[in-house]
């Protein structure tokens, strides 16, 4: 009798129709179910399958007149197979061989990678990655990058900057957890706002995004996931300091207080006091600065519920100029020149979303933030001051219809920014209110096609209707090459004086156009990815071609007249075109090498003239090892990058002992990192810029910063020469 019902069963399975099938591999870790990434799915007695993404889910298309029972499988796990009677999601926990316990296979986890499953080319850099350098905060984590460049954005306020495909970070979306963060006034300062010991990990893609985070990400976007209240070390103390005087500490320390409740706390400070001019220019080459960062965040999940906010706080103070001057005096020619920069600044957010429990692949989420943001600075006989408060909200609905191939998400959208400028005598206040609506189509064969279209409109109280279109394919050729494209429109804000505040650490006068109008371009990519099986050992080699052409640009005119900075709208043509080559291989067990170049090609019109685009490097190359010792001991890290020549801004109204070259020269930069692990404890020591490379005159007329000729802002290499530094790490994980 039991042999007649399995064979029925078995019947049954061949005559179901073709249907989808969602879930989630697992495996087990101790008293926890975490994603299994990488395992295989395939339909039982066919090659139909594929395989687990970077969160343990998955899709497949079942086959027509082919038995409805998926496998799970995984290397030294036990084979899953599970017959499919419904259109519900599964989970699958997958269990060690047990046969296999005399044998221990081990593997090192890549730092950064790009994601095979994903149709955007996203490269994930995880805390692997993020740890083999200080990774003091955002700025100091693309040590190891050839897409993103990161630099100073003058020679006094420490203020840094990033160039994704030859074009400045403003052009580049930065998000917190898919959150637009670090607009407006944060944009000179928001790179030191974010810790390397809260992330988790850092998504990197190029060209345009997805139109469900908004109308901007021109040339790139950037996304900081934050350690959560319920994942990974219970207790983390981090503490840092080098042979400048810097020092930092990070405590980071999270709670279970119930099955549903559990919160975490993270808490940020540093401190620099020394005063240093390596090159005699009687300036401070790095302001000194005290900086107090905490976060606490919550996480609530119920059946189908989800919830989860936080609240930030942020205080900074920055102080630099002349090694004479006096803070507690006035900034005049008497004192010296000084600049300071104080900040404080408060955010909060609240994610919630519900998972409808008799639709598979069908949820609602509500994302909200609120930023307040307050500064008060001066740039010698320049005085700044400014306010923001802004909120972003964003509701969205995904299903699907027809069949799990095709899935869709819209919603509606919400942003309000409300700026209170003074700069000297003048006042820039203005009240930004952005309704948008959006759609998003996704399309997958569950093989090698998958497709991503959107759509949306805002319609933005200052400059009208703004229509974003944007289209990302990815396909297979096989299993080991991958082509994507992708293609869109782009708009930004331009936020004019908080986005240009180095400008005013120069005696130059700004003029602004009265009608200056919204910042719109082009972006349109290709990239191909292959991986060679080499031994027991995968290289994969990266190339790819993004071009960002603009219909409408703030140029920033420096080279029409003398002492004076003009901003206007763009009158003529200015694009983008950047190319990139990578290559990944784990040469001996444990031994990675990375290796890549970029070329950049940036031209603007500027004074009539289409011109290469001042304070880009033409190019980029990369040699990035690691090596990790057996059992863990020891782990030696080091790079070396070559940056190529940069056009300098037009100084020929100078007088000549104020005059720069037309290009800056090509140099080199070393970093290495060794790591030694004990137990819960890591001990860490490095240096950066080993050969002490320095920009040895980067401020133009240091001994007379009151005269018309001061000018601090034409930075294009480093300032400070070597830097040598140290640190610990100590952790306490869950118990199992």
């Amino acid at each position: 009798m039991k042999k007649l019902i399995a064979l029925l069963l078995l019947l049954q399975t061949f005559t179901m129709y073709s249907q989808a099938v969602t879930g989630t591999v697992m495996e087990q870790n101790g008293n926890k179910n975490v994603p299994l990434i990488g395992a295989s799915i395939y339909q039982l007695g066919t090659t139909n399958g594929t395989i687990t993404d970077d969160q343990g889910r998955f899709q497949i298309e079942l086959l027509n007149n082919k038995p409805a029972a998926i496998v799970a499988s995984f290397v030294s796990y036990e084979n899953d197979t599970l017959n499919i009677t419904s259109t519900q999601a599964v989970k699958i926990v997958l269990k060690e061989v047990k046969n296999l316990d005399e044998v221990e296979v081990t593997a090192r986890k890549k730092g950064s990678s790009v994601s095979r499953t994903q149709t955007r080319s996203v490269v994930n850099i995880n805390e692997n990655e993020l740890q083999k350098a200080a990774c003091c905060n955002l700025s100091e984590s693309f040590e190891n990058s050839a897409t993103v460049d990161v630099s100073y954005s003058d020679a006094v306020t420490g203020a840094k900057q990033i160039q994704m495909l030859g074009l400045a970070g403003i052009y580049t979306q930065l998000l917190t957890e898919n959150i637009p963060n670090m607009r407006g006034l944060a944009t000179p300062w928001g790179l030191g706002y974010i810790p390397g010991s809260w992330m988790s990990s850092i998504q990197v893609s190029k060209g345009t995004s997805s139109v469900i985070n908004g109308y901007e990400a021109m040339a790139g976007q950037i996304n900081i996931e934050f350690k959560k209240p319920d994942e990974g070390e219970k207790f983390f103390v981090n503490i840092y300091g080098n042979h400048l005087g810097k020092i930092e500490g990070n405590i980071n320390t999270r709670f279970k207080l119930s099955n549903r409740w559990t919160t975490a706390i993270f808490v940020h400070a540093e401190n620099m006091s020394f005063k240093h001019d390596m090159n005699g220019d009687n300036f401070l080459d790095q302001p000194t600065m005290s900086q107090i960062n905490l976060f606490n965040r919550w996480k609530y999940v119920n059946n189908q519920f989800r919830m989860q906010f936080g609240i930030k706080y942020l205080t900074e103070k920055r102080q630099g100029g002349q090694m004479s001057y006096n803070s507690d005096k006035p900034s005049n020619p008497e004192n010296g020149y000084g600049i300071g920069v104080t900040t404080n600044r408060v955010e909060g957010f609240l994610k919630a979303g519900y998972v409808l429990e008799n639709r598979v692949q069908t949820s609602l989420g509500f994302q909200n933030q609120i930023v307040l943001h307050e500064q008060k600075s001066f740039f010698g006989l320049n005085d700044y001051d400014a306010t923001q408060f802004s909120y972003y909200g964003n509701l969205m609905f995904q299903s699907w219809f027809a069949n799990s191939q095709n899935l869709f998400t819209t919603g509606l959208s919400f942003n309000y920014d409300k700026y209170a400028e003074d700069l000297n005598d003048s006042i820039f206040n203005r009240t930004e209110i952005v309704p948008g609506a959006f759609f998003q189509y996704t399309y997958s064969n569950h093989k090698n096609l998958n497709l991503i279209i959107g759509l949306r409109l805002d319609n933005h109280n200052n400059y009208g209707l703004l229509f974003t279109p944007r289209i990302h394919a990815k396909y297979d050729l096989n299993e080991h090459n991958i082509i994507r494209a992708s293609a869109g429109r782009g708009y930004r804000s331009p936020n004019v004086v908080a986005e240009n505040t180095s400008l005013l650490a120069t005696s130059k006068k700004l003029v602004f156009n009265n009608d200056l109008d919204i910042e719109s371009s082009w972006n349109y990519g290709l990239s191909y990815t292959t991986y060679i099986d080499i031994g027991a050992r995968e290289l994969s080699i990266t190339g790819d071609f993004f071009r960002t052409q603009f219909e409408n640009q703030i140029v920033i005119d420096r080279e029409n007249a003398p002492n004076t900075i003009y901003f206007y709208n763009l009158v003529g043509k200015s694009y983008s075109n950047s190319f990139q080559i990578e290559t990944s291989y784990e040469v001996l067990r444990n031994f990675e090498v990375t290796l890549a170049f970029r070329y950049n090609d940036v031209k603007t019109t500027i004074s009539n003239n289409l011109v290469e685009k001042p304070l880009v490097n033409k190019f980029k190359g990369l040699l990035a090892v690691s090596y990790l010792t057996p059992y863990k001991k020891w782990q030696v890290d080091f790079n070396i990058q070559a940056i190529g020549n940069q056009r300098l801004p037009y100084t020929g109204f100078n007088p000549e002992e104020y005059q720069l070259a037309d290009y800056s020269p090509n140099y080199f930069i070393m970093n290495t990192q060794i790591t030694r692990y004990l137990n819960k404890l890591e001990l860490y020591i490095g240096g950066e810029n080993l050969g002490n490379y320095r920009q040895t005159d980067p401020i133009i007329s240091s001994d007379d910063p009151f005269g018309k000729y001061f000018d601090s802002s034409i930075i294009w290499g480093p300032i400070t020469g070597v830097k040598i530094y140290a640190g610990v790490r100590f952790k306490i994980e869950t118990k199992k």
